[in-house]
């Protein structure tokens, strides 16, 4: 399983801080081109290797970010989630994020881990709102959302691209 430090669990799922010995579990994941066709591009293993890096340094500098996505049944890694700070119109916002293996989809690991870290924020973190930016033709990723009660504020520009604020007050969990 790693060494990573354990965040959360549910009822499937272990989140735990990534580390670099994740990069040939989590290519699999980001490395997909069809899993990752909302972002400019697949990531190659340099590129993960750098978001491994980059969300290292992140919990060092916010205590938080993308955790590793691992099932409690076998410890394997499947995807990655987390709260990330984000800057969106000018404002921080803690964005709630996930990726899941392409070949596990539809079993509802992503909507269990993103409540979790939803959860995390409004109770550890203290937020008072949390959001995720999704590409408005990601229909899976806008149903996690959804079934995690979000709703989609407005569609705005962002990094090159239109995306739906998905939101979440505190009062509305």
């Amino acid at each position: 399983m790693s060494d990573g430090r354990v965040i959360l669990e549910t009822n499937r799922l272990l989140l735990r801080e990534l580390v670099p010995q994740d990069s040939d579990a989590l290519e699999k994941v980001l490395g997909d081109p069809v899993a990752m066709q909302y972002y400019p591009a697949a990531f190659d293993r340099s590129t993960v290797e750098g978001w491994i890096a980059r969300n290292i340094n992140r919990y060092q500098r916010d205590g938080h970010s993308f955790w590793a996505m691992l099932l409690k049944s076998s410890g394997e890694l499947i995807g990655d989630c987390g709260c990330a700070l984000q800057e969106v119109e000018g404002r921080n916002e803690i964005e709630v994020g996930y990726h899941v293996r392409r070949e596990l989809w539809n079993n509802g690991y992503a909507t269990e881990a993103a409540r979790a870290c939803m959860e995390y924020a409004f109770n550890r973190l203290e937020a008072e709102r949390v959001i995720s930016m999704i590409r408005p033709e990601n229909l899976q990723s806008r149903r996690v959302a959804e079934k995690n009660e979000m709703s989609c504020e407005k569609i705005i520009f962002w990094h090159g691209y239109d995306h739906c604020i998905y939101a979440k007050q505190k009062t509305e969990l």
